[in-house]
């Protein structure tokens, strides 16, 4: 608001009327003049009034202060009303006014911040609270009490603290009760908690309107309730909420600190108040205990006994009236050192407003307010709230508010809140200093006795009190009834979902009204993204069914735990294979037999060639070395091979080779020993992989998230997917097959499980390639949601979900046929590694031998005149290498052992014969 135009509005006013002529003040003047800005009929207001004037005595009778200097205070009484602030602030202006204390109200601050930035006239406020007085704009605007924005901060802390998420608040609707709430929003917010409701009052409140206002916030499902009001008609609202029952059990009260305001000035209150302020949670500011602090209480009585009958306490805005006194006279003896002379000088813009009734003309601006507020924010002394100093927001130092749980006719502080330690059971100081005995680092707070006398937090949320019941949404399936069905009566379900959700229901400490609401045509499977979305539009509260818990669906609902799991897999058709005179050749593919016989061929052939030069069992008539090679590779399958190999790489490779053989044939025995003792069954289709690569269609059921996923996730084309909507029409689908039916059916392992319960023909092919399960859904940050899961937790733990699930799921007609396992034959890539290797040693080793017979080959024909070409090489590969003796007596060894085994295993026969 443009100061001018506050004038000129002054202007439409009888008002002020006073001659003031222009003068200079000396620099160490015999009196120097402040105002006070205050409503005397308020307890603010009226414990403000003492405490400035015993300020000012104190500080006039301080010879160590101001040096004879006299500081003269002229109060003015506001009575409540913004407009009698602005028009005494001018009365202030024109009387050369070097500071005002005040003003009490921070509505009346904001628009008379303006008229002291113009006139250079710093304002003192000890009541002000609002946090968006801030220096930046209102440069002459000194808040010398602690800002909204800590008080909103130890607020959120304490919602945080006891884990509630929604708040309602109820608010003044002016600039203080509105920049308040906006501030404990934001602070919230970090705490990822957050404003449901808005409840505004009027600042002229009547009990009407009050009772009006409460009874929509009964409406509500958060019952934690933040009260930011004036202390002149608060009480009026803690009355109507009493009147309403808004005091029981399960509600929690939070007042700003204008609830001890009352309490500490008027100690009646607790007592004749008592029932309708039971339990409440409230805040006071933290003022340490001091000498300064004592002895002011100690006298307040005689300075309360000097302005009237009157009797009343000393509250915490009392005391920062008191050192806002101090802390103006301690920058005025700072002025006075730094050569600072108040004087004044006319207001240039005014000088067109000279001649008028009110004499606006003349207020003056101070030439000496800037180096005075220079010198107020450059304090730094110790008052009776502590000290006295101010940060680069131009806030108090050290903000700290108690946390006061109101109890029968007392209150109790339960804990600290400071900007340093957050939530303590210890004073702030004491974090730095020593701590009392038994102190426990993790107790936060103390315990509280919420209202209706309880002391187990309240879980913060309740069923609103407007007599509706939540709209639970039940698909309406045509299939599957084992799930969910409906059964006689208007709104009557039946099946697994629903017995999971009344018992999880039975577990809560508290009741839940609700009802169930159809939610399709009966002809087809509604659409669960359908479904989900009306809880989102408000149309339902919860939905309940089998509805499967997807990243998508997260995003939009909050879902419980699951209380089922339900992962993707694959249904086809099977065949058993019965047992016949080829079932040896069952555990490998055709392939893989095929590869297995060339690499014993290719083994044998390679061993061969690294042999028949030196050794005696591999030469001879080409004939006998075919059948040699032919023996000796098949032969290695039973590790009875009687050729012996003398040379290394031959070695080599038939030490690869029979570990090769070791695993192929450990594999096929126990795959042919499956194959002979429990039944077999065969698809065409082998898991989800081979479904995808293929060109066959893919049944799925209609409504369920399984058409997405094959689509998005496993790139399967729309026109390959058939919905399928009941049981019959699966089964359906999958005897006609490929050709006008489908090849598999790709759906939840549940819906598979109820399925194939009466179809043996049918079976789960390959693994289940989907971690999933069922859950209930609720809105967003619905705290049910969170006492459901817990309540679906210990249904499982009790053992009582599987009894469900043996109840409506366990009625299998094939379970009597005995166990069955669909064939998996042995593929060449489970062993194409295996294979890699044994082909890798036979190369290197044939490489190697090739290198050494070229050197040896070289080293013969070196000067010789003989031809070296490729027919030579092939007759020298041909050649009988004579052995060493070392290698002949070897073999002659061996021989001889072999001679004298067989031997010994035929007179042993003898004996036994």
């Amino acid at each position: 608001m443009n100061t001018l135009w506050l004038v000129l509005l002054l202007v439409f006013f009888n008002g002020v009327s006073s001659d003031v002529t222009r003068h200079d003040v000396s620099r160490r003047p015999e009196v120097v003049n402040i105002g006070a800005l205050i409503c005397f009929d308020s307890n603010i207001g009226k414990v403000a009034k003492v405490a400035i004037n015993a300020a000012v005595d104190d500080v006039n009778s301080n010879p160590t202060i101001l040096n004879g200097t006299t500081l003269k205070v002229a109060m003015q009484d506001t009575k409540t009303s913004d407009f009698l602030g602005i028009v005494e602030a001018f009365r202030f202006m024109e009387n050369d006014t070097v500071a005002i204390i005040g003003p009490q109200f921070s509505v009346t601050a904001h628009v008379i911040s303006h008229i002291a930035n113009e006139l250079q006239v710093p304002l003192l406020s000890f009541a002000a609270t609002d946090s968006t007085l801030a220096p930046l704009q209102f440069p002459y605007f000194v808040r010398t009490t602690q800002s909204d924005a800590y008080q909103m901060a130890a607020v959120a802390e304490l919602v945080g603290y006891y884990e509630w998420r929604d708040v309602i608040v109820i608010y003044v609707d002016d600039d203080f009760g509105r920049n308040g709430i906006a501030a404990l929003g934001d602070k919230l917010a970090e705490k990822r908690c957050k404003i449901s409701y808005k409840a505004p009052l009027s600042p002229k409140a009547s009990k009407e309107n009050i009772t009006n206002v409460l009874i929509k916030v009964s409406y509500q499902e958060s019952r934690i309730l933040i009260l930011h009001i004036y202390a002149s008609w608060g009480l009026d609202v803690l009355d109507a909420a009493k009147n309403l029952q808004m005091m029981e059990t399960e509600y929690v009260w939070i007042a700003t600190d204008w609830l001890t305001t009352i309490l500490d000035t008027d100690s009646s209150t607790l007592s004749q108040k008592t029932d309708n302020i039971q339990g409440v949670l409230t805040l006071r500011i933290y003022i340490p205990d001091s000498d300064l602090k004592t002895r002011l209480v100690s006298n307040w009585s005689n300075l309360v006994g000097k302005v009237g009958n009157d009797s009343f306490g000393l509250n915490t805005y009392g005391f920062y009236a008191y050192d806002s006194v101090w802390i103006l006279a301690r920058a005025i003896e700072s002025f006075f050192n730094q050569k600072g002379n108040f004087s004044f000088s006319n207001d240039s813009s005014l000088a067109e407003l000279r001649g008028g009734n009110m004499n606006l003309d003349a207020m003056s601006i101070s030439n000496g307010g800037q180096l005075l507020l220079q010198s107020i924010r450059d304090v730094d002394t110790t008052g009776v709230t502590g000290p006295l100093a101010f940060n680069s927001d131009m806030d108090l130092v050290d903000p700290a508010y108690e946390v006061i749980n109101v109890i029968g006719t007392g209150s109790r502080t339960v804990g600290y809140w400071s900007n340093s330690s957050s939530l303590s059971i210890l004073r702030p100081k004491e974090h730095q200093g020593k701590r009392p005995n038994g102190f426990n680092s993790s107790q936060q707070l103390y315990s509280v006795i919420w209202p209706g006398q309880g002391t187990t937090r309240p879980r913060g949320w309740g069923f609103p009190n407007n007599g509706k019941k939540l709209r639970i949404g039940v698909p309406n399936r045509i299939s599957y009834h084992e799930f969910v069905s409906r059964s006689e009566g208007p709104d009557a379900f039946t099946g697994y979902c629903i017995d999971v959700f009344t018992a999880a229901l039975e577990q809560l400490q508290y009741g839940v009204p609700y009802k169930f609401v159809s939610h399709g045509d009966g002809r087809t499977n509604p659409s669960t993204i359908d479904l989900l979305r009306l809880i989102t539009t408000g149309d339902f509260d919860a939905v309940v069914g089998d509805i499967t818990i997807t990243t998508s669906r997260a995003k939009i609902v909050d879902f419980t735990q699951p209380y089922i799991e339900s992962g993707l897999v694959v249904v086809a058709p099977i065949r058993k294979l019965n047992s016949s005179a080829w079932a040896f050749l069952r555990p490998f593919t055709p392939m893989m037999w095929c590869v297995t016989g060339v690499f014993f061929l290719i083994v044998g052939a390679v061993v061969w060639i690294l042999e028949r030069k030196t050794n005696e069992d591999f030469r001879g008539l080409p004939r006998k070395q075919v059948v040699t090679i032919m023996w000796f590779s098949f032969s290695t399958l039973f590790f009875a091979h009687r050729e012996r190999t003398g040379s290394t790489l031959a070695r080599f490779v038939l030490i690869i080779w029979l570990f090769v053989v070791l695993v192929l044939s450990s594999s096929y025995i126990a795959s042919l020993t499956s194959i002979l003792t429990v039944e077999q069954l065969s698809s065409p289709v082998k898991g989800i992989e081979s479904l995808a690569t293929s060109n066959e269609p893919i049944g799925f059921l209609k409504g369920s998230f399984s058409e997405n996923y094959l689509t998005d996730e496993l790139n399967i084309h729309r026109s390959r997917l058939v919905p399928l909507n009941s049981q019959e029409e699966c089964d359906e689908a999958l005897k006609k097959g490929p050709r006008g039916g489908v090849a598999a059916i790709v759906a939840e392992r549940a819906y598979m499980e109820v399925f194939l319960s009466t179809r043996c023909e049918y079976n789960i092919v390959g693994q289940e390639f989907t971690k999933m399960g069922w859950g209930f859904a609720f809105p967003r940050d619905s705290p049910l949601a969170i006492d459901m899961s817990t309540a679906i937790l210990k249904l499982s733990e009790n053992g009582i979900l599987q009894r469900f699930h043996d109840k409506w799921l366990m009625r299998s007609a094939c379970s009597s046929e005995g166990p069955k396992q669909v064939v998996d034959l042995l593929q060449i890539k489970s062993f194409w590694g295996l294979f890699l290797l044994s082909g890798l040693a036979c190369f290197a080793a044939l490489l190697l031998y090739l290198i050494k017979m070229m050197h040896q080959f070289s080293k013969r024909y070196v000067g010789s005149t003989q031809s070296g070409g490729l027919r030579s090489f092939l007759a020298f590969l041909n050649e009988k290498e004579e052995a060493s003796p070392s290698q002949s007596k070897r073999r002659r060894t061996e021989r001889a052992s072999n001679r004298i085994a067989q031997d010994g295993a035929v007179n042993y026969l003898d004996v036994r014969v």
